[in-house]
């Protein structure tokens, strides 16, 4: 069977893109990603967090070499590291402003053993692991219904979660003397949050790849935040983005031989220098017009 090739023809190529059920599950895979990373990646921008996110996305290389090793499926791996490695940098770092260069240093440990435990793995799997370049840039072969199942689940849950812990790690987010007035526990609220980003970064990585995952979950999210002030406005502009670069980048990488975490992480990056300019020009216009 030859490789699929695109036409002119959009519901042609949706039938094409629908024809087999592996292509079915990614897709299902990709919308449950998109919007647990929408929402969480809105709220990772607002806590300015990125480099957090990016960490995480790094221990989702050892998690997933330490599954094969292991014998067990990658997505239990990325979730067991993913969620080990937000403890522990809830628990070392320090949450006051201040003593935020102390946060990106805890942070930095974390990703350098995560990366020293992958090449780790690696070598006692006998430096090769079957697999291993999809698990870092992304492919939609290896999901299956039962992942689908898995992410489903795992996605209602830190969404249920965040939807009940929601307006007062907003107020944290935005002004912690008032919620610490108020009596919001700001640090309890952090190291939920840190979980629940762990649990979507173990999401996203399955579509992205582990490498990529920053793309989809930050990127979107600081293009929404381009666009709107407003948190609700915000969040569903965020998912919005999400699901358009990811059902994009996966219909495109159907019908070529590059891995899908390319064209994900490309069309999201678009969208945000596309978003960036449109706002330049839209100044530079009201500028001219108030001086003339």
């Amino acid at each position: 069977m030859g490789e699929p090739q695109p036409s002119l023809d959009l519901v042609e190529d949706l039938r094409l893109l629908l024809e087999f059920p592996f292509m079915r599950h990614a897709l299902l895979a990709g919308t449950i990603v998109a919007v647990v990373a929408g929402v969480l990646g809105w709220f990772v921008v607002l806590r300015g967090e990125t480099f957090t996110a990016h960490t995480l996305s790094v221990v989702g290389f050892p998690g997933a070499a330490g599954a094969v090793l292991a014998g067990v499926t990658p997505l239990a791996g990325l979730v067991l590291f993913c969620v080990l490695a937000a403890l522990a940098i809830a628990r070392l770092g320090h949450a006051a402003t201040a003593e935020r260069q102390a946060d990106s240093a805890v942070i930095g440990a974390v990703q350098a053993v995560a990366m020293a435990l992958g090449f780790l793995f690696v070598g006692l799997y006998g430096g090769l692991l079957d697999g291993i370049a999809q698990r870092l840039f992304g492919t939609v072969l290896g999901v299956t219904e039962q992942d689908v199942a898995a992410l489903l689940i795992t996605a209602v849950l830190a969404l249920a979660v965040l939807a009940t812990v929601g307006r007062r790690l907003l107020l944290a987010s935005v002004d912690a003397e008032v919620a610490a007035a108020r009596g919001v526990p700001a640090r309890a609220l952090s190291t939920l949050f840190l979980v629940l980003l762990g649990l979507a970064v173990a999401e996203v990585s399955q579509i992205t790849g582990s490498l990529l995952v920053f793309a989809l979950l930050v990127t979107p999210a600081a293009t929404a935040q381009l666009l709107t002030a407003r948190p609700a406005r915000g969040v569903a502009l965020s998912v919005a983005i999400a699901l358009a670069v990811t059902w994009l980048g996966m219909a495109v990488a159907y019908f070529t031989v590059y891995p899908i975490g390319f064209f994900v992480t490309t069309l999201a990056f678009a969208a945000y220098l596309a978003t960036r300019a449109s706002r330049f020009a839209l100044t530079a216009a009201r500028r001219r017009w108030r001086v003339a």
